[in-house]
């Protein structure tokens, strides 16, 4: 499984309709947050979110994403929690978050580590990478990209039989891609029986950020592309300004990057209600994109069963 929920995606401030920034991957079991934006604890609540994290990714300190942080920790700690969380962000991240988190102030049952990264890192993982994107928000805001690992090739169960291979260990192996040898010493080789091996998922999260390159690149064959859509054309000027993306923007960049699918999210508090403003806008260019609600699910599939 490899679910995106959707906790805040409001821009700056939070409405009736919508929570600030915070969104949450789970894969295979694994929760991953990033950003926790005022009220983010509230909102894992109301949406069915595990409280069993370890690792929560900042893109930038502005207050949006992460004043929600300190009441987050606060009640993993009044639940007796005892592992440690990690804790990531752009450089200065040390010093921010240990000043936010500051000791004096209150203590918790479990450790924070907290870790800086930088625009080109990599983040190893068993089963998939986490890439570090540089964006245009700022000195040091960032995105992330999750790419899974290449997976075996498909198995072919049929054609086992058909050699007289017992189903279990040496299936197994030839799927692991070892050769095998049989009671009557014949040898069968993995590629007769395993197709090619098939690519992983890859989900891109843009964070805040301007339209530009390296979002492109990172989302290149993207199954998923959520990216920062915080105004409409009507305001593409103040989205300059501010270091942000038009919901068209958004679209090209999704285009440009042959990606499968795109989200908006971060809409500005003018288009709370009116987001269809933006999803039409966005659909001009990109048909595949939705707009971002709170408690939205997201599910990513193959490639080959989407």
């Amino acid at each position: 499984m490899l679910r995106l929920t959707f906790l805040g995606t409001s821009a700056a401030r939070p409405t009736v309709e919508r929570s600030v920034s915070s969104i949450v991957i789970v894969r295979e079991g694994e929760t991953l947050m990033f950003d926790c934006g005022e009220g983010t604890q509230r909102q894992m609540m109301r949406y069915g979110v595990s409280f069993a994290l370890s690792d929560l990714f900042f893109t930038h300190f502005h207050a949006d994403h992460y004043l929600g942080l300190v009441g987050l920790l606060r009640t993993l700690s009044l639940e007796g929690r005892t592992d440690p969380i990690r804790l990531y962000g752009p450089p200065g991240a040390k010093q921010f978050l240990g000043a936010v988190l500051d000791p004096g102030s209150e203590r918790l049952t479990f450790a924070v580590e907290i870790r800086e990264l930088r625009a080109g890192e990599t983040l190893r993982r068993k089963e998939y990478d986490l890439e570090v994107i540089g964006v245009e928000h700022g000195e040091n805001a960032l995105g992330y990209a999750l790419r899974e690992h290449e997976r075996l090739g498909q198995f072919k169960p049929e054609r086992a039989c058909e050699l007289g291979i017992p189903e279990g260990p040496l299936w197994g192996a030839l799927h692991r891609g070892r050769s095998v040898e049989l009671p009557d010493g014949r040898v069968v080789r993995p590629e007769e029986l395993v197709g090619p091996s098939r690519p992983g998922r890859l989900v891109v999260l843009s964070g805040d950020t301007r339209p530009c390159e390296s979002v492109v690149g990172a989302a290149e064959g993207a199954d998923l592309l959520v990216h920062d859509a915080t105004f409409g054309e009507d305001k593409k000027d103040r989205a300059r300004q501010t270091e942000h993306s038009t919901a068209v923007e958004a679209a090209r960049v999704a285009l440009a990057a042959r990606a499968r699918r795109l989200v908006l999210t971060h809409l500005s508090a003018r288009y709370s209600k009116a987001s269809e403003v933006l999803l039409n806008e966005a659909r001009a260019v990109f048909p595949e994109t939705v707009v971002a609600t709170d408690g939205m699910e997201i599910d990513v599939p193959y490639a080959e069963l989407a």
